[in-house]
């Protein structure tokens, strides 16, 4: 053969060409290959079908140099990026949230089925379901679009407890700060059970506890001189039972409806420890039913009953902060933690009325243990935790709560407030007044039902006071017990008259969770490169550096 060196031409030109077989000749050579495909061995035919399976899924029709192919290609990638919006924290910016953006459906108002109960949800769906090609396309457009891709992984798994901390702000961190994405839209009002929290059980909390407080004070010689008439101990446990039925009957609603909310709100660090709350109000009931309704002895399976809920939920936790990972006590921990601690001294209240003294002097002894871990963690703040928002500081009344139940529970258990019951009660006092004079914790910050938690540690406390006034009986003690039942009675007061008004005058005491919608990871920081140009571009440097070579070596002989 004649071998020449390549021309000038050539070296000036070097043209490729990348083409698209067009539909005409890629009939032709479909019934070409049809009528040889007889004449080859399984192997070839195999072959020829991988091949034309990979020409039709990743060719192009465009002829192109290999110094400007590159660039062609790029403004086709910019222009389709273009076509992309992102909507901050609209929840449709998230390619196959958008209700919008179905194949073949009609878009609808707002899209929460992502939050939706799986099982609850088939029945509804399998009536309005798109052929089995068009659900085919939406699954894998959710599962392969840049922007929708986490679906699953944003929803269905565990958010990491630094997440929260990180992505919210606010007294319970329940707002979304202003860089952070949701995965629901933002400018649409919610069902209600999506914007039911689990924070409702404060409501119970304050009346129930207001129950056992106005109980006390009707019946403990230190305040008998007041003459406190029974009735209002029976008006509050009328108004707190019914109350605990409406919001228990409602959440177990979202529980069977959106029980993906529900586990969100069971990953969230300070609503977590809400879910102690049903059996804590459970017990404050028991320990407050009026005398007229009373039992002559509390009977031991009702203790049982809420204890053993309360127990199981507390190894879990417990768990969680003792053998460490992403949800240790010194990563997690905030004053709503004190919550998992009352229960312990609450239920040792319970187990001694019901006669079980070892029971409640166990409960006793794990109450206060984790309360001092949990007083020392929250108290000098360890390096490696959480930084504390600023907005969380209204939740510091829950330091009062545990040291005055323990008051309690040990003189409820011996039967006389001795010494650990007053060193756990001046544990409290100081802290109740290291609190009050600080006014700047509790101001600057909009109402929400979560309020109603921090008034079940003053009434904790006003109780722990009437029993210091009957063992110490002086004017101070008894000033002191009446002085702090009336405030926290008074504060009682205040915010049921605003729940009131914000749930059936001004329609905003259940404004949208944002909490639950928060992604798993925090998008938009990094955006990777259009798959196709990268790989055009790679391709593209290649071939430049081959070309490169070959006219190099070309050079050096004709030199030589």
């Amino acid at each position: 053969m004649d071998q020449r060196p390549p021309s000038p031409s050539f070296l000036k030109s070097h043209f490729i060409d990348i083409h698209e077989v067009l539909p005409e000749e890629d009939e032709e050579e479909e019934e070409a290959e049809e009528g040889s495909i007889s004449r080859e061995n399984p192997f070839s035919r195999t072959l020829k079908i991988n091949r034309k399976m990979k020409r039709s899924d990743g060719s192009f029709n465009r002829q192109v140099s290999l110094e400007t192919g590159f660039s062609v290609l790029k403004k086709e990638s910019k222009a389709k990026d273009e076509k992309r919006v992102n909507l901050p924290r609209s929840g449709r910016s998230f390619g196959g949230f958008d209700s919008s953006s179905r194949l073949g459906m009609e878009a609808r108002k707002g899209d929460f089925s992502i939050f939706k109960t799986k099982s609850s949800t088939l029945s509804k769906q399998n009536s309005v379901l798109p052929p089995k090609k068009e659900r085919d396309q939406m699954e894998s457009q959710r599962t392969t679009d840049g922007n929708g891709g986490g679906l699953d992984e944003s929803v269905n798994h565990s958010v990491p407890a630094g997440r929260y901390f990180a992505a919210l702000r606010g007294p319970e961190l329940d707002q979304v700060k202003d860089d952070e994405d949701i995965l629901l839209p933002k400018d649409e009002k919610w069902p209600f059970l999506l914007r039911f929290p689990i924070g409702c059980f404060g409501i119970c909390l304050g009346l129930s506890s207001q129950a056992v407080l106005w109980h006390a004070l009707a019946t403990s010689p230190a305040t008998r001189f007041l003459n406190i008439s029974p009735f209002i101990n029976l008006a509050l446990w009328l108004l707190a039972v019914p109350v605990l039925l409406c919001v228990s009957f409602t959440y177990i609603l979202k529980c069977v409806f959106y029980l993906e909310a529900v586990k969100r709100e069971y990953f969230h660090p300070v609503r977590v420890n809400f879910f102690f709350a049903p059996w804590v109000v459970c017990m404050f009931l028991t320990l407050g039913v009026p005398p007229a309704i009373a039992p002559e002895k509390l009977q031991p399976f009702i203790w049982c009953t809420f204890m053993a809920p309360y127990f199981l939920l507390e190894l879990k936790i417990y768990g969680q902060w003792l053998s460490g990972g992403k949800r240790r006590l010194s990563k997690v921990a905030n004053p709503s933690s004190h919550l998992s601690v009352v229960g312990n001294f609450v239920g040792a209240i319970l187990a001694a009325k019901a006669g079980w003294d070892e029971a409640a002097k166990f409960l006793w002894a794990v109450g206060f243990a984790h309360y001092l871990v949990v007083f020392v963690t929250l108290y000098q703040r360890l390096p490696t935790s959480e930084a504390l928002p600023k907005e969380l500081h209204p939740v510091y009344s829950m330091f009062i709560a545990a040291p005055s139940a323990a008051s309690i529970a040990w003189e409820t258990i011996y039967g006389e407030f001795d010494g650990v019951s007053k060193t756990c009660y001046f544990i409290a006092l100081f802290l109740y007044v290291s609190l009050v004079v600080r006014i700047n914790f509790f101001t600057g910050f909009r109402f929400s039902v979560a309020w109603w938690s921090y008034t079940f540690p003053m009434t904790t406390f006003s109780v722990a006071t009437i029993k210091y006034a009957e063992q110490v009986p002086s004017v101070g003690s008894k000033g002191l017990a009446v002085t702090l039942s009336l405030m926290s009675s008074a504060m009682v007061s205040v915010l049921f008259v605003c729940t009131l008004l914000h749930a059936f005058v001004w329609h905003t005491l259940f404004p949208n969770d944002l909490a639950i919608a928060i992604t798993k990871r925090r998008l938009g920081k990094e955006k990777k490169p259009f798959k196709r140009a990268y790989d055009i571009k790679r391709w593209t440097k290649q071939a430049l550096t081959k070309h490169n070579l070959v006219t190099k070596d070309f050079g050096g002989k004709e030199e030589g």
